[in-house]
């Protein structure tokens, strides 16, 4: 049996399967996605969503998806599933589905009386096409099969109606039609490999329901258009294929581009191959320049989340010039917050900070050349703009310390908002922005005395020393043996949240191995859980244990205890740097708890965040970058301190 399987029982049980998602990206942006039996429980699935130029690159559900009819004996069986009101299913698709098994690329086995159809869908590589792969693999009389696409041709944060400006007019093509509803949205060619005949039967199909959108607080009711269907014959053993694409295509090729796809792809034969496999579906390369999504469905690039997850995704990757581009893409985004800010988006203090950890990681590998003869303008223009005051509502303080404070955006990454305010504000001076702070200016002393530039060295290198005093000075609380987490004049905030903890993680730490200990041990204690790091302990009074309901809500609680897998990483690496090979039993219990994910929330990768509390429950998007790379780190560390 394949490490990813789902038997009949799991599949026909809506109530289980209907939460389990899967997700497939083209490294160019676009993606297909939906549940595992095919029902679409989100306005954000479909079967080709693609960004459109024309729309600042959001992406645009084309097609939603495309119900397969198996004819025989004149009986049709559709094995399509849509939600309608009131919990209704039509067709009912799923009761057909025998099994589901990943071993490379989802493949499922539907068995219609003496009929078996193996069904298989491939997103291609950076081009704008799915296709969808039919095998007969049993049956004992005549069959047909007719292909019905559902278009919805809209972004993918919008849901559409029936209306009269969809163009609904369409032109025949090589083994099929194209067809442009919209303008600015592009022409959709959808094709067959052999020849067939398209019956045209236009009709809205409306009220179809996303509940996952009615329960999130959302609109969650659309229409689709069927232009008609493809009828076309098939015999046992043999394969059919169908493509959807914004470009018309050289139907001969389809079978050969379909295989060519299933052989780029990595075994989904244990929890790492999946953690690669989902690693690789982050980045986006369009033109010269390379990208990274921050998570799906929803997210685009954000520069911090590029950050810490680019290194350890193109690392486990084994791909030293993809990391390389990423970073260059990267400091052209952060030198233009210091040139001209209307050029970037950049608001919150610690993101710059987090370009020194960055390098960090590649210190002593081939995929950093020359590191201080490329960057190091870079690194000191950044340091300066700290020094200087160049980033708005942030200051460097007479003690050395970093300040920032904005009553309308949260500046950190718990940035939660709520009726137009940030949630945990944190105003003041925070932890881990000046443990980054300490960090990067240590780095940046180290290089500079390792290239002899005396001068920068020892311009810099003061200002380091009155740091880690200062450090010590304002956050450790003394009496609890921890440290604040933001410091605001005289206002100390003791929330034990996992702030501290990227103190313990860094090349360069303020605090010494014994203070280092305590926070360890408090995280242990309140904060570490089988997915991950709470942002807030439960023995606070604003812990909220479960994340759930309409967007105010879940904003509130996303960084008041729920859990975030990306910050287990550095509690291993603060962890395992202190207790070395004796700490390796606690992480590995702890990363092994990520093996029951890759069957959860969205198939072989990890969700957003999770609940504070047991069962801890995969929440918001269903695939998130820095929490792929920071499990994949945990079990680099691993190895590394075995």
């Amino acid at each position: 049996m394949s490490y990813l399987a789902f038997e009949k029982s799991k599949l026909i049980n809506l109530e289980q399967s209907l939460f389990k998602e899967i997700l497939r990206t083209n490294r160019a942006g676009s993606y297909s996605s939906s549940s595992i039996v095919g029902c679409n429980t989100r306005k954000y699935h479909g079967l080709l969503v693609c960004p459109i130029p024309e729309f600042e690159m959001t992406r645009h559900v084309l097609v939603s998806s495309i119900d397969a009819t198996v004819v025989q004996h004149e009986k049709e069986f559709n094995l399509g599933i849509r939600k309608y009101h009131g919990s209704h299913y039509e067709p009912k698709g799923h009761k057909y589905i025998r099994e589901l098994d990943f071993d490379i690329i989802p493949r499922k086995v539907y068995r219609v009386g003496g009929v078996v159809l193996a069904v298989e869908e491939v997103l291609v590589a950076k081009e704008e096409q799915v296709l969808v792969k039919y095998t007969l693999l049993e049956a004992h009389s005549e069959t047909t099969l007719k292909l019905k696409p559902f278009l919805a041709n809209r972004s993918v944060h919008e849901l559409t109606r029936q209306n009269l400006q969809a163009n609904t007019k369409y032109e025949k093509i090589q083994n099929g039609i194209s067809i442009q509803m919209y303008p600015n949205l592009p022409k959709l060619s959808i094709q067959l490999s052999k020849e067939n005949e398209f019956v045209p039967i236009p009709d809205w199909f409306r009220g179809i329901e996303y509940f996952k959108e009615e329960r999130r607080g959302y609109d969650y009711k659309e229409d689709l258009y069927v232009p008609g269907y493809f009828e076309v014959e098939i015999k046992k053993g043999e394969s059919v294929i169908i493509s959807a694409s914004t470009n018309e295509q050289k139907t001969g090729g389809f079978k050969a581009k379909f295989n060519k796809e299933v052989e780029r792809r990595i075994p989904r034969d244990g929890m790492y191959n999946n953690l690669l496999n989902s690693a690789s579906q982050f980045f986006v390369d369009k033109g010269n320049v390379t990208t990274m999504v921050a998570g799906y469905h929803w997210y685009k690039k954000r520069l911090r989340d590029t950050l810490i997850s680019a290194p350890l995704l193109t690392q486990a990757l084994e791909d030293d010039e993809l990391f390389e581009k990423v970073l260059a893409s990267s400091a052209k985004e952060i030198k233009a917050s210091i040139t001209d800010k209307s050029l970037t988006d950049i608001k919150e203090v610690d993101t710059p900070l987090w370009f020194f950890w960055t390098l960090q990681q590649c210190w002593g590998k081939s995929c950093i050349k020359d590191l201080w003869n490329k960057y190091k303008d870079l690194l000191v223009s950044i340091i300066n703009a700290y020094k200087k005051d160049r980033y708005d509502n942030v200051t460097m303080l007479e003690n050395g310390l970093i300040y920032s404070s904005d009553d309308k955006h949260p500046l950190t990454w718990m940035n939660g908002m709520c009726d137009g305010k940030p949630v945990t504000p944190r105003n003041g001076m925070c932890v881990e922005v000046n443990a980054l702070w300490y960090n990067a200016l240590c780095m940046t002393v180290q290089l500079a005395k390792t290239s002899k530039d005396n001068k920068l060295a020892s311009e810099l290198e003061p200002l380091a020393e009155q740091v880690k005093e200062s450090f010590i000075a304002t956050f450790w609380n003394d009496d609890e043996q921890y440290l604040y987490d933001v410091v605001n004049g005289d206002s100390k905030d003791s929330s034990v949240r996992p702030n501290q903890v990227f103190t313990t993680a860094f090349a360069y730490s303020p605090l010494s191995n014994e203070q280092k200990k305590c926070v360890l041990d408090v995280a242990r204690n309140q904060l570490v859980t089988p997915k991950g790091l709470r942002t807030l302990s439960p023995q606070n009074p604003a812990y909220m244990g479960v994340t759930d309901g309409f967007a105010n809500i879940r904003e509130f609680g996303i960084h008041q205890g729920a859990v975030w897998p990306w910050l287990a990483s550095f509690y291993a690496e603060g962890y395992l740097k202190l207790h070395k090979q004796g700490g390796i039993s606690h992480i590995k219990l702890l990363v092994d708890n990520f093996e029951e994910e890759m069957v959860n929330h969205c198939i072989g990768t990890l969700s957003e965040y999770y609940d504070g509390n047991p069962p801890h429950m995969g929440k918001g998007a269903v695939s998130m970058a820095w929490n792929v790379a920071g499990v994949l780190k945990i079990l680099k560390l691993i190895e590394k301190y075995s």
